[in-house]
């Protein structure tokens, strides 16, 4: 086996490959950015090399200064995890021709597969069923318009070097095509450096099934049953969960079969995901067609090393190595039911725009890391609290994957690791991912990749908590506050004692953008009555262990879990979480107000394009500027109908989260 490998990435994945090479012990080496000086995936390694700055291109893209480091380090092998250079050709073969093994598949098999259009032509030789649609080389524009109104309305423009759902639009309309082509190209080439692409049919109620497969050197093949990865958002999976449900075994077979046979046909090694779009039809038959092979290992394989059991790694390190599958097709088998949830650092009201911040506050649930979940819950991250999310990688925190022996307790289980993940500091989707695990279609299993639209009635915008309980936790936790102030003196005490009237204490708060009013009334007694806009009566509360206080108001007494960072009270509670903001009118007595007419950047990023130009008018929601950020765009639209007075900035030009990129006058 390997002495030594280097970890060609960074996060989460870097900290996964290391932790079963340290369970195997091969030591490791990692490589890091002037951002990742101190990640975690740096400290798990046995040394660290640098690569350059923060930019991916300045650092896990340069592969000549990784095998570099490799060769320097006395590493043999070079793992390059999901992402950045895991399914670059070129990178493979430079490892062959410096005497590495690169952990993955031969460059032969990334180059067949990793333009879908030639993959495709290739699938249908082999007899892997294919979609509809166009998969030339020719590029013109209006050829390609041509193509889309033959296959016919809806279509979907995908990059023929894209993944991870960048570069790829859906047009319902042959009026709407050339748009969504010129943004899927510019998108595809700033994110691939390949701005081809192809089109297919748009599949009505798909569901993604994916199928993974492994080959090993000998020419063995065998496929690790399926995961369901249809519940997506812009193209990017959310959930994923290991066995499908409503799969027969008939079907699970005709499937794995159809991956095998896709891998067979390019000579692949390692571990690889064969994805399908699966059509359901009435009575609920389905038909799956391929859709794309990735060549490397995938986000989700947790799962699927929850219900076999197996560490899809070391059947990496161990294949590399040139030894045979360690297990034969008939030797695997499925056990229980595994689900994971990708908690990432966005705003899901707010169309998922990716957030940057520090983890001020990050609690996990009781779980294992790295390891085969069996049973129970499993976290695979690479940050740690106190670290940074930056604008320059992916928006992803960590992985959450639970596994019970049915669905039922897999969802049951989710559900409760995500009311104990508790992040503070910047925006996330873990209250979203609840909403999602408990709606009506995920907990029926009524699947495919347009169930977020369908139930965004019950997905965004939601409350669990309420104003009166979060503006009684909050007054509760200031009380607190102010008790743990009071020494033995008299003139301490901060119980508003008076001997004639009642003392009422005013507070003010803003929840949900809308300005909240509460009245703290001391009576004589010594109890407290608490009066918010919808609930009157009497609190009571009690500090509990750490951060955890008892709220008992508007008959609702519950444990709530609080952290208040600055003006901001972020509520934890076990049917979900909120936030209130405590307005302290003295403390900010002398801020300006907001000045009319400003348009800022959201997140830290580059000005890709202008939609207008000074002295263009322009109206309410029309798409001014396009950013992109966290690799993919983003449309900075006009808040009101107006004149652009001035551009601040030009196309190319990096820009800090809340920079003004133009003036507009109403």
């Amino acid at each position: 086996m390997f002495k030594k490998i280097l970890i060609a990435n960074r996060g989460e994945i870097a900290c996964r490959v290391a932790a079963t090479a340290r369970r195997m012990a091969i030591k490791t080496v990692a490589v890091y950015s002037d951002a990742d000086a101190g990640a975690k995936h740096v400290n798990v390694c046995d040394e660290a090399i640098h690569l350059g700055g923060s930019a991916p291109k300045d650092s896990y893209l340069r592969w000549e200064k990784i095998i570099a480091a490799a060769k320097a380090t006395g590493a043999q092998a070079i793992h390059p995890g999901y992402g950045f250079l895991s399914e670059n050709e070129e990178f493979a073969q430079a490892c062959a021709e410096a005497g590495l093994v690169f952990i993955g598949p031969p460059p032969s098999a990334i180059k067949a597969m990793g333009l879908k259009a030639e993959s495709k032509q290739l699938m249908e030789k082999a007899g892997v069923p294919l979609v509809p649609g166009y998969h030339g080389a020719g590029q013109d524009a209006d050829m390609l318009q041509q193509e889309a109104d033959r296959i016919g309305y809806p279509v979907l423009i995908k990059a023929s070097a894209g993944g991870g759902g960048k570069g790829m639009r859906a047009v319902e309309q042959g009026a709407d095509f050339a748009t969504a082509l010129a943004s899927c190209k510019r998108e595809a080439i700033n994110s691939f450096g390949d701005d081809a692409v192809l089109i297919e049919k748009y599949v009505q109620r798909p569901r993604h099934i994916e199928i993974q497969v492994f080959g090993d050197s000998q020419g063995n093949y065998v496929y690790l049953f399926e995961r369901d990865c249809s519940v997506q958002r812009r193209h990017q999976k959310v959930l994923e969960e290991a066995p499908a449900p409503g799969m027969t075994e008939a079907f699970r077979r005709q499937m794995g079969e159809a991956a095998v046979a896709a891998a067979r046909a390019v000579k692949y090694v390692g571990a690889g995901t064969v994805e399908f779009i699966v059509e359901q039809k009435s009575g609920g038959a389905m038909t799956f067609f391929f859709m794309e092979m990735n060549t490397r290992l995938q986000v989700e394989h947790p799962v699927t090393e929850a219900i076999t059991g197996q560490d899809l790694v070391e059947w990496q390190l161990r294949v590399a190595f040139g030894e045979p599958l360690p297990l034969a097709q008939d030797q695997l088998r499925i056990h229980g039911h595994a689900i994971e949830a990708r908690i990432c650092a966005e705003n899901p009201d707010n169309n998922f725009l990716p957030a940057t911040g520090t983890l001020h506050v990050y609690t996990k649930p009781a779980c294992t890391a790295f390891e085969r979940a069996d049973e129970g819950v499993r976290m695979d991250d690479g940050v740690r609290q106190g670290d940074a999310i930056s604008p320059y990688y992916d928006s992803m925190i960590a992985k959450l994957i639970v596994h019970g022996k049915t669905r039922e307790e897999a969802l049951a289980r989710m559900d409760a690791a995500l009311a104990q993940t508790r992040i503070v500091g910047l925006n996330t989707n873990v209250q979203f991912l609840r909403h999602v695990v408990k709606s009506r279609s995920f907990a029926d299993a009524d699947l495919d990749t347009a169930l977020i639209p369908r139930e965004e009635a019950v997905l965004f915008k939601q409350e669990p908590v309420g104003l009166a309980f979060a503006a009684a936790a909050a007054v509760a936790l200031t009380l607190l506050r102010e008790k743990s102030l009071e020494t033995s003196d008299p003139f301490s005490k901060r119980d508003g004692w008076r001997s004639h009237a009642l003392n009422v204490r005013r507070f003010e708060f803003e929840f949900h953008g809308e300005q909240a009013l509460a009245e703290l009334t001391y009576l004589h007694d010594g109890a407290l009555r608490l009066a918010t806009a919808d609930a009157s009566g009497t609190l009571v509360f009690a500090a509990g262990a750490g951060q955890e206080v008892t709220v008992q108001f508007n008959g609702e007494r519950r444990v709530a879990t609080l952290h208040q960072l600055g003006d901001v009270v972020h509520v934890f509670t076990a049917v979900g979480a909120t936030q209130i903001t405590v307005i302290d009118l003295l403390g900010h007595a002398g801020d300006a107000a907001a000045e009319a007419g400003r348009l800022t950047a959201p997140m830290p990023g580059k000005v890709v394009s202008f939609a207008v130009k000074a002295g263009d008018k322009v109206s309410k929601g029309q798409a001014l500027a396009v950013m992109d950020a966290m690799k993919m765009e983003h449309t900075i639209a006009a808040p009101m109908d107006g004149t652009v007075a001035e551009l601040l900035y030009s196309p190319g030009d990096q820009v800090a989260e809340g920079a003004e990129l133009l003036k507009l006058t109403a």
